[in-house]
Formats: C-alpha cells, structure tokens, sequence
C-alpha cells in the first residue's frame, strides 16, 4: 500500500476491524517512513455477471430490470414490495450460484415466470404474455388452460 503523505510504498497494519457486517474490512496502516497514519478498507471484488440477450447481443446484469418487469405485472395486484425484493433476491441468488459469470436473459425470464406463478396467477400471465410475445388471444388461453391445470 502506497502513503498517501509520502508515497513510500512500505507500512504497518496497526489496527484491523469488520465493517458493513463483515462485508468490508478497515485497516489503519502507519507508513514505516513519514509514520503518518492513514485508513483503507478491503472489500470482496463482486463478480461481474453478464446477460445475454436474444440477438446475442451483452450487457451486464441489472437487478432493477427484474424489480421493473415484476413491478409492472404486479400493477394493481395484492403483491407487496416485500414480496417483489423477497423473489428479486431469490432469482439474484440462483443466478449468481451458477457456474458461470454468463447467463441468458430467457433464463432469467423464466425464473422470474416462476416466481411470479407461487405469488399471482394473474400477474404471471401479465409477465409471460410480454415476455412470450403472444401473438393473439390463443395463445393467451392456452397459457391460462396451463394454469388451470
């Protein structure tokens, strides 16, 4: 770690201790040269996770995009914002415990169906007529045949 008084590239860890619950570390350093005292803090590097679209174009992942799409199938639905964060973090999670930094936007999309039908019927055929592209009004009872089922 370089000082920030004197750039000498050598210093002591005098101090170290957990912050943001535990998801950082604060370490006072003193510079061996100046002895001037400084902080810096250690955090993990989060994994950078990308979404592929369907015209195989990239773009990196963006938990308000899920929040967005539930939150517009859930207009006027008893479903609360609890309940929108509680199936965002869910789907988050599965994501990020994948093998890979890549995913496609289809699978997120379906998990997101998924979660939408535990919570509202109504607001998974919202989500699944978008994000499915029905064509015309068989389709859409076709997918409600499905949910009856």
């Amino acid at each position: 770690m370089r000082c920030p008084f004197c750039g000498y590239e050598e210093d002591k860890v005098v101090d170290s201790r957990p912050v943001q619950e535990g998801r950082a570390i604060r370490r006072r350093r003193e510079c061996l040269k100046c002895n001037d005292r400084f902080t810096t803090y250690e955090y993990i590097e989060g994994v950078s996770l990308t979404v592929t679209k369907s015209g195989r174009r990239r773009e990196q992942f963006d938990r308000t995009k899920i929040i967005n799409g539930i939150k517009l199938a859930c207009n006027k639905r008893p479903v609360g914002s609890e309940q929108i964060e509680a199936m965002v973090t869910d789907i988050e999670s599965r994501i990020k415990s994948l093998p890979k930094n890549e995913v496609t936007s289809q699978y997120i999309g379906e998990l997101v169906m998924e979660k939408l039908k535990e919570v509202d019927d109504i607001s998974y055929v919202r989500f699944a007529s978008v994000y499915r592209k029905f064509a015309d009004a068989d389709e859409f009872m076709q997918e409600i045949k499905k949910l009856l089922k």
